[in-house]
C-alpha cells in the first residue's frame, strides 16, 4: 500500500513539475493588445521587463509563481502612448520661458512678460506660446511697446507654431538684424521701411544663435522635467523631431545612468555637423534610444503664412508663401540620406511644400522598400498626390492642429482648397497607416487630446457640434493604432513595443475608462492611473 502511494505521487510530481517563478502577474482587467487582431486579454505574465504570456488569471496563476501580482480593479490597458512628433527638450525649455499660450490680447501677452521678469530677472527673456489668430486684432503684433518696456533687455517671443518670433530691439541688434539685410526663405516684416520686429523662418536661426547656452545641468533639467509630464500623461515613448548632437548624448547618458526611463526616438537637426557626424556611422539601436531619423523643413506654417501654397493665400493677394530650403539643397539632402540607413522625415505644411517632398520621397525612394520616409504633418494637399503616402512614404500627422486652426485655416486657404486640408482619413486611406503625435510645445502634451480631436473634430467645449470636417475623423481603433503601433512603425520600433504581445516590452498604461466604449464627451475626463515601462511602474495619477 505504502509502495503504491509512493508511487502514486511520483507520478503527480511528473506531471506538476515546479512553476516557473517571474516577475509580475497583471490581472483583473480589459488589456488591449493592439495586436493584428486588436486582442482584449484578462491577465498579463511579465519577467524581465517582456510580456512572457496572456490567459485567464486562474491559468497563468496555475502555470506560474510571481514576485508580484498587481490587481488592476477591473481598469483598462492600454500599450503606452507613443507620440509620433514632439519635441521633448524644447518642452523642458518652455517650462523655464515665459507661458504665452491661449493669449487674448497684445495686451495679456505684455502683462505675462512684466509678471515673468518681476519673479525672475532674467538678462535674456524668451517665451512661446502667442497667436495673434486668436486676438481681436488679427494683425500681427509690433515691437514698439516691447522696446519701450525693456529697451535694455532682449527679448524673443515664439509664435505657437514656432515659424515666427517677435523680437524687441535690443534683441535685433544683438542678432545683427537690420531693414538693410537681403532675406532668404522667410521675411522681415516692415512699416513704413522700418522693421516691427516680426520674423519670420528664413532669419530666426540669427536670433536662435544669440540665445544664453544652458548647461550640461540646466539642460538634463529640462529633459527631465519633461520626461515627468510625459509619464504623467502616458507616454511611455516620444519622437522628438529635430535635436543636436550634444542633446541626444545627454539623453543617452541619462537613460544608461537609469536616471531617465522615458523611450526616445530621436531625429536628428539638418546641420552640417549633425549630417557629417551620424549619416557617416549606421544608426543607434539602444535599449530606450533609437536615433535614425533626420528632421528636415520643407516651408513654414499656415498661422503665420509660411506654408508653401500652389495658389496665392486666400486672405493675401499674390502671397505664397514660402520654401524654408533651396530645392537643389533638398534634392541633395534626400539623395544623400538614400544613401544611407536613415530616415528623412520632412516638415511639410502647404499643399507645394507637400507635392516637393512627395515627388521627391518617390524619386529617391524608387526599388527602396522598407525605408519609412516620413511626411511630418502633411497639412494641406493636393487632391491628385494622396496616392504618393505608402508605409514607405508615412503621413505623420497632429491632430489637435486641426482643431487649434479651424477657426482661420479657411480664411487662409479658402473654401475648396480646405476640403484637403488636415485630411486624416483621406492620408489614411491611401497610405495604410497614420502615425498619431502632438508637435507639444506647439500643442498640448495630453495624448487623450489627440484620441479626442481624431475621432471627435471637436475642441474641448464640444465645438463645433457637427465636428470639423468630420468626413476625416478616424476611427477609434485606427486613432489607437495611430499612437501605439503605427507610432513604433514610424520609428522603426514596432518588434519591442507599440502592441502588448508576448516577447515585446512591458510598456502599458492603466486607465480608468475604456477609450473604445466611453462617450465621445467623456473621453477627455479619462485619467492615467499609473504608466509602465518594462513593466516596473514610473508614475503615480495624473490627478
Amino acid at each position: 500500500m505504502k509502495k503504491s502511494l509512493y508511487l502514486l505521487f511520483l507520478s503527480l510530481v511528473a506531471c506538476n513539475p515546479s512553476k516557473e517563478e517571474i516577475d509580475l502577474l497583471v490581472h483583473n482587467a480589459t488589456i488591449y493588445q493592439v495586436d493584428e487582431a486588436f486582442s482584449v486579454a484578462q491577465a498579463m505574465a511579465i519577467h524581465k521587463g517582456e510580456i512572457l504570456d496572456f490567459g485567464q488569471f486562474e491559468d497563468l496563476n496555475a502555470n506560474y509563481t510571481f514576485k508580484e501580482k498587481l490587481d488592476a480593479e477591473n481598469q483598462i490597458i492600454f500599450p503606452g502612448f507613443i507620440d509620433a512628433h514632439g519635441h521633448l527638450y524644447n518642452y523642458g525649455l518652455q517650462l523655464q520661458y515665459v507661458d504665452l499660450y491661449h493669449t487674448k490680447s497684445f495686451d495679456e501677452l505684455v502683462e505675462r512678460i512684466i509678471k515673468f521678469q518681476e519673479e525672475n530677472q532674467k538678462e535674456y527673456i524668451i517665451g512661446r506660446g502667442w497667436d495673434q489668430n486668436l486676438w481681436e486684432d488679427a494683425s500681427f503684433p509690433t515691437n514698439d511697446t516691447l522696446n519701450q518696456l525693456f529697451p535694455d533687455t532682449p527679448i524673443s517671443l515664439s509664435r505657437v507654431d514656432g515659424h515666427a518670433l517677435l523680437c524687441n530691439q535690443a534683441a535685433l541688434d544683438l542678432a545683427g538684424i537690420d531693414s538693410t539685410m537681403e532675406v532668404k526663405n522667410g521675411a522681415l516684416l516692415q512699416e513704413d521701411g522700418k522693421l516691427t520686429g516680426v520674423i519670420i523662418d528664413g532669419p530666426m536661426p540669427l536670433v536662435f544663435d544669440t540665445y544664453p547656452e544652458l548647461s550640461d545641468d540646466e539642460a538634463k533639467q529640462a529633459l527631465l522635467s519633461a520626461e515627468a509630464k510625459c509619464l504623467e500623461y502616458g507616454l511611455t515613448c516620444v519622437a522628438d523631431a529635430g535635436l543636436p548632437k550634444r542633446i541626444i548624448d545627454l539623453i543617452d547618458n541619462l537613460q544608461s545612468s537609469n536616471q531617465m526611463q522615458l523611450r526616445m526616438y530621436a531625429m536628428i537637426s539638418n546641420s552640417k555637423e549633425n549630417l557629417d557626424h551620424y549619416l557617416n556611422q549606421p544608426p543607434i539601436h539602444k535599449e530606450k534610444l533609437v536615433v535614425k531619423g533626420v528632421k528636415v523643413y520643407a516651408d513654414g506654417a499656415l498661422g503665420s503664412r509660411g506654408a508653401a501654397l500652389k495658389s496665392p493665400y486666400a486672405d493675401r493677394e499674390n502671397h505664397f508663401g514660402n520654401m524654408v530650403i533651396d530645392l537643389e539643397e533638398f534634392q541633395e539632402l534626400a539623395r544623400r540620406i538614400s544613401t544611407t540607413e536613415f530616415q528623412m522625415n520632412t516638415h511639410a505644411i502647404g499643399d507645394s511644400a507637400n507635392s516637393v517632398v512627395l515627388n521627391t520621397y518617390a524619386k529617391f525612394l524608387e526599388n527602396k522598400p522598407n525605408r519609412r520616409w516620413r511626411v511630418e504633418h502633411a497639412q494641406v494637399m493636393d487632391a491628385d498626390e494622396y496616392a504618393l503616402f505608402s508605409k514607405n512614404i508615412i503621413p505623420s500627422v497632429q491632430p489637435t492642429h486641426a482643431i487649434s486652426d479651424m477657426h482661420w485655416a479657411e480664411e487662409r486657404l479658402g473654401k475648396e482648397r480646405i476640403k484637403h486640408a488636415y485630411a486624416y482619413q483621406n492620408l489614411l486611406e491611401h497610405a495604410g497607416i497614420l502615425a498619431l503625435g502632438t508637435d507639444f510645445p506647439i500643442e498640448g502634451i495630453d495624448p487623450l487630446m489627440t484620441f479626442f480631436t481624431a475621432v471627435a473634430r471637436q475642441d474641448e467645449n464640444f465645438s463645433p457640434a457637427e465636428g470639423f470636417q468630420k468626413q476625416n475623423a478616424i476611427s477609434r481603433e485606427d486613432a489607437i493604432k495611430g499612437m501605439t503601433i503605427w507610432a513604433a512603425y514610424a520609428n522603426f520600433q514596432e518588434d519591442f513595443i507599440g502592441s502588448l504581445e508576448i516577447g515585446k516590452k512591458a510598456d502599458f498604461i492603466i486607465l480608468d475608462q475604456d477609450l473604445m466604449e466611453v462617450a465621445d464627451e467623456e473621453i477627455l475626463n479619462t485619467k492615467v492611473i499609473s504608466t509602465y515601462i518594462d513593466g516596473e511602474k514610473v508614475n503615480g495619477s495624473s490627478d
